[in-house]
């Protein structure tokens, strides 16, 4: 490891971590902020539509290159995202002033709502067991990708960016550990169906380091690479921010993570938060990894959302430089 020559911050400089760079790590990042849509859906009372739409202008502010809108699924699946029809026509000024705002499109009909307000880019949800993908999709494996197949099509013939969010990558909290094969199977048909994006999700947040290194390694072996690859932690044993660590090491250049720690699966109870955006950030600043945010205007937008959640941030960072405040 090598420390940068003039290291700017330090422990005596509160809300910056000390820079010390290690060996084969990317130089940038992008992290894949997933507050909005995968955060919101897990909370129990209904978020305002003007308070989600200044909750992405703000992230959009801190720098925040790629922020996850919303989800065009039925009103009654998740009625935390009900109003996407009103919120993303608020985030036009948005878009148009660079910051890319995936959505979430279950289905056809999905696509098609999406595509009348605009969207330019979107993602489908698979899983990469049958006990999920039936209490998630109320379908198979196989019969969710043959569903997600006409709509990445025509996405893609509509010039739309797409990536495949696969879940249950590492456990599943009905079938246990997840063979490695079974999720390099479904990925590969994701990525075969014109998937631009692959986002693997530890649902659950059991992997460790070790796993996610192997199936990388397989991953890679069955052609895909980790260009086109991104990972999706969750922190139930605390381990996301290992495994991030493991997938950079292994080249991906992806990250999700969810402002202030927001969010967990409404179909599978098990799922705590999202790895923290600014816990994130805190780590890769500190091995001098660019990102392009302001972990202060993070910090602040997480106290912010978190004032109208009436709960504090169960993010170890905001709440950390919180308290230095």
């Amino acid at each position: 490891m090598t420390e940068s020559p003039t290291p700017a911050t330090g422990p005596g400089v509160p809300g910056l971590p000390m820079v010390v760079r290690a060996d084969g790590l990317p130089s940038r990042v992008r992290i894949h902020e997933v507050g909005p849509r995968d955060g919101l859906q897990n909370e129990k009372a209904v978020v305002p539509t003007e308070v989600k739409a200044e909750f992405v202008r703000r992230l959009a502010a801190a720098g925040l290159t790629t922020v996850e809108a919303t989800s065009f699924v039925r009103p009654e699946w998740v009625p935390q995202l009900a109003d996407a029809e009103q919120l993303f026509p608020m985030l036009d000024e948005v878009r148009e002033a660079g910051t890319d705002l995936p959505v979430l499109v279950p289905n056809a009909r999905g696509l098609d709502r999406a595509l009348a307000l605009g969207a330019r880019h979107v993602a489908v949800f698979a899983s990469a067991t049958e006990t999920f993908a039936r209490r998630n999709l109320n379908r198979t494996v196989a019969d969710s990708l043959a569903m997600f197949e006409p709509v990445v099509t025509r996405a893609k013939a509509e010039g739309l960016r797409v990536r495949g969010y696969l879940s249950m990558c590492f456990g599943d909290p009905w079938e246990g550990p997840v063979p490695e094969a079974q999720v390099v199977q479904v990925a590969t048909a994701l990525h075969a169906m014109g998937c631009d994006e692959l986002s693997l999700g530890d649902t659950i947040g059991v992997a460790t380091p070790g796993q996610v290194g192997s199936l990388l390694r397989a991953l890679h072996a069955a052609g895909v690479e980790p260009g086109a690859l991104a990972v999706h932690f969750h922190d139930t044993y605390g381990q996301a921010l290992s495994n991030t660590l493991a997938a950079l090491q292994h080249g991906v250049t992806v990250v999700d993570a969810s402002a202030g720690g927001l969010g967990g699966c409404p179909y599978a109870q098990s799922a705590t938060g999202n790895l923290a955006t600014e816990d994130l950030v805190w780590m890769l600043h500190g091995l001098g990894i660019d990102t392009g945010t302001d972990l202060g205007a993070l910090v602040a937008t997480s106290d912010w959302l978190a004032a109208r959640l009436g709960r504090p941030s169960p993010s170890r960072t905001v709440r950390a430089l919180s308290h230095q405040e």
